[in-house]
């Protein structure tokens, strides 16, 4: 039941034709677990505590650097040197007193994951390298629970959901292709767009509503300002969501 303080903060999406009451509950019962809290992590979770989404797990093990801070809107110049979950927790909290946040100041690992991920209703990608995506993305495969990807560089980002057992998941797309982990440039407007465009698509999945990001990815262009949108075909011998399938071990 949502409370009166509730109905109305909320009052401005509840309006929206097909969310109502019954959606706003939805969000509030919802548990979603954030895989980052830096530049594509802080606009995920800033949105989804507006949203009022119930609970948010944040699990990030780095320490708030100043070059974090044309991006990662979350922390602040106070923040330098202190845990990142430690840093957004004290701003979701006083964003949104009726979230609950959870923190994990831990490295996300093939040993750790499962445990880590818990009782999640689905989770969000906002990594920034491809192994810990795969594994995310295997994890999702798994539970069966939904994943949110998203990527950025400088000016550019993409955005994908993935369906277990239902779509084409992060592997049918790259592949298993690793990238050497590097320094990589960005600005901050990139990943604003793209956190925005994955909280989007995780309101959207919980409360029914649209038509998500599956099959497709969704390619962001700043510099041209346009969208392309590609198709992904699910791959049967995908390692990850294929007959062949090699998935984190269920603990």
């Amino acid at each position: 039941m949502l409370t009166e303080k509730e109905l109305q903060r909320y009052d401005r999406q509840i309006m929206i034709y097909g969310f109502g009451k019954e959606g706003q509950e939805k969000l509030k019962k919802a548990k979603v677990f954030l895989a980052g809290a830096g530049g594509l992590g802080s606009p995920v979770a800033i949105y989804l505590a507006a949203a009022g989404i119930g609970t948010l797990r944040i699990a990030d093990h780095d320490t708030v650097e100043l070059s974090n801070l044309n991006r990662q809107v979350l922390h602040w110049e106070e923040n330098i040197g202190k845990r990142k979950v430690d840093s957004a927790a004290a701003k979701l909290g006083k964003f949104n007193s009726g979230v609950k946040i959870e923190t994990i100041a831990d490295t996300i690992t093939e040993a750790n994951v499962l445990k880590l991920v818990g009782d999640s209703d689905l989770i969000v990608d906002a990594m920034d390298n491809l192994p810990t995506r795969y594994l995310l993305n295997r994890t999702a495969i798994a539970k069966g629970i939904p994943f949110f990807h998203g990527a950025v560089y400088g000016f550019e980002g993409r955005a994908m959901t993935v369906l277990p057992g239902k779509t084409a998941c992060l592997n049918c797309l790259y592949h298993g292709a690793i990238v050497p982990k590097e320094k990589f440039p960005v600005i901050g407007v990139t990943p604003a767009v793209i956190g925005c465009i994955q909280a989007t698509e995780v309101i959207k999945y919980l409360v029914g509503l649209g038509e998500l990001l599956t099959d497709r990815l969704l390619n962001y262009d700043a510099l041209r300002m346009k969208f392309t949108e590609f198709k992904i075909n699910r791959d049967p011998n995908c390692d990850c969501c294929g007959k062949t399938s090699r998935q984190v071990k269920k603990r």
